[in-house]
């Protein structure tokens, strides 16, 4: 009998340089390389934050996957929710984010939002109780 596959999502960023990007995430958000794939020069890799995993690679032009910075922004934010935002939206900062909000508390949260080098907006904060 099949173990049973639980429904999940999980983003996968594409950046214009992989490598970079990898080493970002790590500096940024304590990220931990799961997975990491080089084929042409070009990096895919799969990364926790804690226990999100998320997943980059290079941009595949023929296959129509862009960066933020090749279409000209991004439809999507990421929100990464963690108990202390005030020090990982200042690491992301330290690392190359640039801050678009600071962190603060909004109605029901406390969060900060900023855009990672390569286009990416990451909300970083939590709900209040």
């Amino acid at each position: 009998m099949k173990a049973a596959i639980t429904t999940s999502i999980v983003p996968f960023l594409v950046v214009d340089n992989g490598a970079k990007a990898l080493e970002f995430y790590k500096s940024a958000f304590a990220a931990a390389v799961l997975e990491k794939y080089e084929t042409d020069g070009r990096v895919t890799a799969k990364i926790a934050i804690d226990n999100a995993v998320v997943w980059l690679g290079d941009e595949e032009p023929q296959f129509d996957h862009r960066s933020p910075k090749s279409i000209g922004g991004t439809p999507v934010r990421i929100v990464l929710v963690v108990n202390d935002p005030d020090t990982i939206f200042q690491q992301a900062v330290h690392a190359g984010a640039t801050q678009i909000c600071p962190v603060t508390t909004e109605e029901s949260w406390k969060i900060g939002k900023l855009s990672d080098p390569f286009g990416h907006v990451w909300e970083i904060g939590h709900p209040l109780k």
